[in-house]
């Protein structure tokens, strides 16, 4: 189940009490990753959003909480695009998030896409057991046709989809497809992205080989999902198409760290192996001709927690400063989701979400690998 965290830190126990007023002296401030950082400031939270930002370390008024930040640097909550929360389908996703939203436990805001759709036997289809295994454990997310996978996604936005996800080609780490190569027709993937987009959800396509990505962007997909093996002519199908890319380069430390461990078969060995030759190809092209790249991890493929160790692999591979990883995981992906007006940056009228950190992550990204501070919706995290 593809989820979509909007924090940094996942289920972690948030202060019981929202203040009315929560004042933040900043020793640095990054508000926009595409602007220079601010000096010592001063940001005002009220009843959970931000109500303005100014220079110097003032007093904070009468019955305000004073948060002492003035030796760290402040930035907008970070978004990871890409992270797996539960290996079986299921609606726990959904549930977790109606949770959160109603405060009935603390954690993340979450963008939740339910299970992928998938092509029978393709990846994120159940495959390799016996009958009744795979028929205990179906997800009901596969479908065939422009009809049926056009109600397969009218049925996950009833649930409560907020993002759909499908399988464009095959996977690297499923037993089922024996390749990478385009799964659903390019009749398929139309109906899936219009369907979806006539009920205003945007849509990801999680696509390796160079055919799948190219026919996904064709029809319309909002984002690609890893891209490992795309063209330099993709790359440009993409540009055209305004299509962002998530590379998701943790994925790759994952496996390559599991590599003859003899948790994979052999054939899905030969797979990793074959996607670790190209590793940031994709990313770099697409960095260089402009196609916008946007934060997201493949947490679970790895332990979660490592989560930030894709802002050093955007820089070694994707070729982009500092700021410009820093804004794929704030600016840019809000900007995938259809939530700048509410996060990802730190501005008066936008949702309280912020992190610090010692030192400079404008020079030093892997500091964003350390958080000293969480606040999520106004609420600061302990």
């Amino acid at each position: 189940m593809l989820t979509r965290l909007l924090a940094l830190l996942a289920l972690i126990v948030a202060s019981p009490a929202l203040a009315d007023t929560i004042v933040i002296h900043a020793g640095h401030v990054i508000a926009d990753p595409a602007r220079p950082a601010l000096g010592p400031s001063t940001i005002t939270v009220v009843d959970g959003r931000i109500q303005g930002i100014a220079p110097g370390l003032n007093p904070a008024p009468p019955g305000a909480r004073l948060v002492d930040l003035a030796n760290r640097t402040v930035l907008p909550g970070l978004i990871d695009a890409h992270v797996h929360l539960t290996g079986a389908p299921g609606s726990a996703g959904f549930a977790l998030k109606r949770a959160i939203d109603e405060g009935l436990v603390p954690g993340p805001r979450m963008i939740v896409s339910g299970p992928p759709l998938s092509t029978i036997g393709g990846h994120g289809d159940v495959a390799g057991f016996r009958p009744e295994v795979v028929a205990a454990l179906d997800g009901h997310n596969t479908c065939t046709g422009a009809d049926q996978c056009a109600a397969r996604v009218r049925e996950l936005a009833r649930a409560g989809a907020d993002v759909i996800k499908f399988m464009a080609t095959g996977g690297v780490l499923s037993q089922g497809d024996r390749g990478l190569g385009q799964s659903f027709t390019d009749a398929e993937m139309r109906a899936i992205v219009e369907t979806a987009h006539g009920l205003g959800l945007k849509v990801a396509a999680h696509a390796h080989a160079d055919e799948g990505i190219a026919a996904a962007v064709r029809a319309g997909v909002d984002s690609i999902e890893h891209g490992t093996f795309a063209s330099p002519a993709t790359i440009q199908l993409m540009r055209e198409h305004h299509t962002t890319l998530v590379p998701t380069l943790m994925a790759f430390t994952g496996i390559r760290e599991r590599l003859g461990t003899g948790v994979y078969t052999p054939l899905v060995e030969a797979k990793v192996r074959m996607t670790l030759e190209v590793v940031g190809r994709a990313a770099r092209l697409a960095h260089e001709a402009g196609v916008p790249i946007v934060f997201g991890t493949d947490a679970a493929v790895y332990p979660h927690g490592r989560n930030a160790g894709e802002f050093a692999q955007l820089v070694r591979y994707a070729g982009m400063t500092p700021a410009q990883a820093i804004a794929a995981a704030t600016t840019g992906a809000a900007h995938l989701l259809g939530l700048d007006t509410e996060v990802g940056r730190i501005a008066p009228g936008l949702s309280a979400d912020l992190i610090a950190v010692d030192g400079d992550p404008l020079t030093d990204v892997t500091r964003l690998e350390h958080v000293a501070f969480v606040m999520v919706r106004g609420r600061i995290v302990e």
